[in-house]
């Protein structure tokens, strides 16, 4: 096998949830440019539609899937609406995820639980079903995608925090369960990204310096720069790879 076909995804099923936009939407453009068929994710009917033909005019597979991650009924019935159209996921990514910027104090249970549903429970709950069907097969990989909150706390998004700890473990936990069935379950921690959800903090002149001052790379990270790492993942590249978090950040988990 050569490098180049080690990172082929050719003939392969890839699932990234909530990929209308943000960070999905570069990993799934990234994956289908590697050869993957995608499944896209996104709640609202309407703009998961157009998000699947702007990438079929770019040349991609693409098949759209609106649904919400948190309701289990919801995934089950996609699994088994994939299943009656033949279609396999190879490559599930649990990306789906919401911010919630709050003192703890000040907190509800009601926001605590949105926030815990879409970032943690999502992932099992599609992680379970997949791996209900790769586990026979033999085969697959399974992407999510934490945080530097994967490791480190800060003030204000507390169940974030917890959400993305729980991401991190949780990807052991599947790497503990699947590897011995041949999944590879491996999770991605981006640094601050260049996106909608961090709209807010890129428009903060304060917050947007210490960004750039506390990361060695000097600057926010792009959507784009997440694509080499999920393919890696996602494909032949990293077999002997499990239960890991690569952090791609700019260098900020790793320096004081």
């Amino acid at each position: 096998m050569t490098t180049k076909n080690l990172f082929d995804l050719t003939g392969r099923t890839a699932l990234i949830t909530g990929s209308t936009r943000g960070l999905g939407r570069a990993i799934a453009l990234g994956l289908g440019a590697a050869g993957a068929a995608l499944v896209i994710n996104g709640r609202d009917p309407e703009k998961t539609r157009a998000a699947a033909q702007d990438m079929r005019d770019a040349g991609l597979t693409v098949r759209a899937a609106a649904f919400d991650v948190t309701d289990e009924a919801a995934v089950e019935a996609l699994f088994r609406d994939l299943d009656a159209e033949g279609i396999e996921i190879d490559i599930l990514v649990n990306n789906a995820g919401i911010q919630h910027r709050q003192p703890m104090v000040e907190l509800s249970l009601a926001d605590w639980q949105r926030v815990i549903d879409t970032n943690l429970t999502s992932a099992f709950l599609m992680g379970r079903e997949a791996a209900r069907r790769m586990i026979p097969r033999g085969h697959g990989k399974v992407i999510n995608i934490g945080s530097l909150t994967s490791e480190l706390a800060r003030a204000t998004v507390i169940p974030y925090t917890v959400a993305k700890g729980g991401i991190r473990l949780l990807t052991k936990g599947m790497a503990a369960e699947w590897t011995p069935h041949g999944i590879q379950a491996n999770a991605i921690g981006p640094g601050y990204m260049l996106t909608e959800m961090n709209a807010a903090l890129t428009s903060d002149p304060q917050f947007d310096a210490w960004v750039k001052g506390r990361t060695p790379a000097g600057r926010w990270g792009r959507p784009d720069e997440l694509v080499g790492t999920a393919v890696y993942l996602a494909s032949d590249a990293s077999s002997y790879v499990s239960g890991q978090l690569i952090f791609v950040d700019g260098g900020m988990i790793s320096v004081l």
